[in-house]
């Protein structure tokens, strides 16, 4: 049996450099690879260029990580709730790739299927497509997108085993799926970590042929980025 369980975080990150780039998964805050940030924090890896839904906020998630200046560019989709962020690419001190959600998503599943680009018709005719290829397709234009290039990709899923496999739950499902095997390394953190063998086959969303490198992960905060509840009548 193929194992590919790490005994922590730190053992999971071995080979993580300055001047990297790194796709983390999950969906504004659900789903973010929690333990994995913070390892970057304390690593203080330098002139990183991240791939992400979005930035996080100011004391959470990727906001860690930009309040350190660790980050040198953001290829993000979203990043509405980060003042921080707002601050350092206002300032030039961050460089910002702002993609369509959609093109973000599947520039990440292209490099994980082996394709080096794709046609959109997402961005033609903004300032997304300028300096690309564009070609009509039955009279529509179309963009054509890389795939993303990247060392590590960091993923976190509810479920996974020693041979990598993962099943993730919900809204975490998004982004962190397309980013297995869309880097040279995944590293995926679980909740919880079981035996080859218990998950069911059927219920598995990635197999471990798209995972290096799975830890259980702790103390997850799982925090709420708009709590909007319905008021008392």
């Amino acid at each position: 049996m193929i194992n590919k369980k790490v005994n922590n975080v730190e053992e999971a990150l071995n080979g993580v450099k300055d001047g990297m780039t790194f796709m983390l998964g999950g969906f504004g805050l659900c789903g973010i690879p929690e333990n994995a940030i913070s390892e970057l924090v304390k690593l203080n890896v330098r002139d990183v260029t991240c791939i992400s839904n979005n930035a996080g906020v100011d004391d959470f998630g990727l906001g860690l990580l930009l309040q350190n200046k660790q980050i040198k560019k953001m290829i993000s989709s979203y990043v509405g709730e980060n003042d921080e962020f707002e601050r350092q690419m206002l300032s030039g001190e961050l460089e910002v790739e702002l993609t369509p959600q959609g093109t973000l998503a599947e520039k990440c599943r292209a490099a994980q299927a082996g394709f080096p680009a794709f046609y959109t018709p997402a961005g033609f005719g903004t300032e997304v497509a300028e300096g690309k290829e564009t070609r009509d397709f039955d009279g529509k234009m179309y963009v054509l997108e890389p795939a993303f290039k990247a060392d590590f990709a960091f993923v976190k899923a509810w479920k996974g085993d020693a041979a990598g496999n993962l099943v993730f739950k919900g809204t975490a499902r998004n982004f962190n799926a397309n980013m297995c095997g869309a880097a040279k390394i995944t590293v995926a953190e679980v909740e919880e970590l079981v035996p080859v063998g218990e998950l069911d086959p059927n219920q598995i969303h990635i197999p471990g042929i798209f995972v290096q490198r799975i830890f259980q992960g702790k103390n997850y905060e799982k925090r709420i980025e708009q709590r909007t509840v319905r008021q008392k009548n």
